[in-house]
């Protein structure tokens, strides 16, 4: 297990005049409150003073970057994918926030790229189409021609997404050329991390999203609201991922704010008492730790080397009825109950399709369902049950009432853990992705970057 401290999990960037804008617009004053302090050879005094009335934040979104233009018809189209993604129900003051971290992106992107072809590495268009077609029959069902008219239907283009396929499999054949075989892992460093696995064996783990806002003492009021409000348009169906990404101000906000396995020990202790009450798929926050606030999401809980009564396989028979036109909600409720008494009254799984056609029930079987891909509130339930039980009905009067009953399941096995190579290839690619953040923070460093 790589410890999570506290640096890691609240890492933030100070950086030059356009973060003091920044900080500046957040406390509405014309003064920041930052600590005179070093920052590396950057010292930042405690009267700060913005001259001039042009933030450099506020940008079009249109860069020039060593040379190579994006556009805003660049901007625009990568933007359409996220906001197709949340079914365009982002905020106009949220969109613009987006558009200010897509135009970052294709930034990077572009220095990606820039960095790839100066050490000619190529990726063929023919890699780049065949992986464009992948996407397409993944994630869409459909071929490349109904893929490249949804995209322009969304307002966003195949070029677009290309480009994108294009920058990350140059960046990561980059990275295997010029990183990884530079990256060792001993044996006795796997060994030592196989040891501490064995010893915390039965421990809970916790993955954790996070979102951070820093909180000066004078914007703390201010702040907190922007996370409640924050934590409001989540639990209205907003993405975690695409709001962490956007506004977290720790590391984790590249990833989305996952913070990986990690145990309530490496969590400050204001952030581990809330998260020892969190069940999987909750929401909490905002929650105030030193320096600002947190919105913790619990992604999923497990014990180390421990089987998952979740990871069960489970052998189904969904039985179900509906409601002719115009039943009441009285008449729903007496079919409902007479419904499970009747399927209750089946011996097992072997006669419930006799017993259902008896008041035309449908009946459908699925052997392969696993556990912790049930909703929530199922889950726990029907691991309960023995085979040839059933649950309560559920359902509604649009959709009808369904049971479910469990005919059989295949309960997992203990986990050993990863064995040696698994774990020595995780420690190596945690040490890659490190070394990775490094080298594109030195190109972002060196580049020639001009906004119009």
């Amino acid at each position: 297990m790589v410890a999570v401290n506290r640096n890691r999990f609240l890492k933030r960037t100070l950086a030059g005049v356009a973060s003091l804008a920044v900080l500046a617009g957040v406390l509405g004053t014309g003064a920041a409150s930052a600590q005179s302090a070093p920052q590396g050879a950057i010292v930042i005094p405690d009267d700060v003073k913005i001259f001039g009335n042009d933030n450099p934040n506020v940008r079009k979104a249109t860069a020039v970057v060593n040379g190579d233009v994006i556009t805003g018809t660049d901007v625009d189209q990568r933007l359409a994918l996220i906001l197709a993604a949340n079914q365009n129900e982002l905020s106009e003051e949220d969109q613009k926030r987006l558009r200010l971290q897509v135009l970052r992106n294709l930034i990077d992107e572009t220095l990606q790229i820039q960095e790839a072809e100066a050490n000619e590495v190529e990726v063929a268009q023919a890699e780049i189409d065949q992986s464009y077609a992948r996407v397409a029959a993944q994630n869409f069902d459909q071929d490349t021609s109904a893929m490249d008219a949804y995209l322009k239907r969304i307002g966003s283009s195949a070029e677009s997404l290309k480009r994108q396929i294009r920058g990350e499999m140059s960046w990561q054949r980059l990275l295997q050329r010029n990183i990884a075989p530079f990256i060792n892992v001993s044996e006795d460093e796997v060994n030592e991390t196989i040891q501490r696995l064995e010893a915390s064996k039965g421990t809970e783990e916790y993955r954790i999203g996070e979102i951070y806002l820093a909180a000066p003492a004078e914007a703390r009021e201010q702040v907190y609201n922007n996370a409640s409000q924050i934590v409001q348009q989540i639990r209205e169906g907003g993405s975690f991922v695409a709001y962490a990404r956007q506004y977290s101000q720790a590391s984790t906000a590249a990833v989305g704010g996952d913070l990986g396995w990690i145990r309530l020990a490496q969590l400050p202790a204001e952030l581990a008492t809330v998260a020892r009450e969190m069940q999987p798929g909750q929401l909490v926050g905002p929650v105030e730790v030193p320096g600002g606030f947190d919105i913790l999401y619990l992604i999923d809980k497990r014990q180390v080397l421990t089987a998952d009564p979740r990871d069960a396989i489970l052998s189904l028979k969904q039985i179900s009825i509906t409601f002719p036109q115009g039943t009441t909600e009285a008449q729903a409720g007496q079919r409902a109950e007479d419904f499970a008494k009747t399927i209750q009254s089946a011996k097992g799984c072997g006669n419930v399709e006799e017993v259902a056609a008896t008041i035309g029930a449908q009946v459908v079987t699925n052997d392969q369902v696993k556990a912790r891909d049930l909703p929530a509130q199922i889950q726990s339930a029907i691991l309960q049950l023995s085979p040839g039980e059933s649950l309560p009905p559920f359902g509604s009067l649009e959709d009808g009432v369904r049971m479910l009953m469990l005919c059989g399941r295949d309960d997992p096995q203990t986990s050993s853990g990863p064995n040696f190579d698994q774990l020595m290839a995780q420690m190596e690619d945690e040490r890659i992705n490190k070394r990775a953040q490094m080298y594109l923070r030195d190109l972002r460093r060196d580049a020639v970057i001009e906004y119009n």
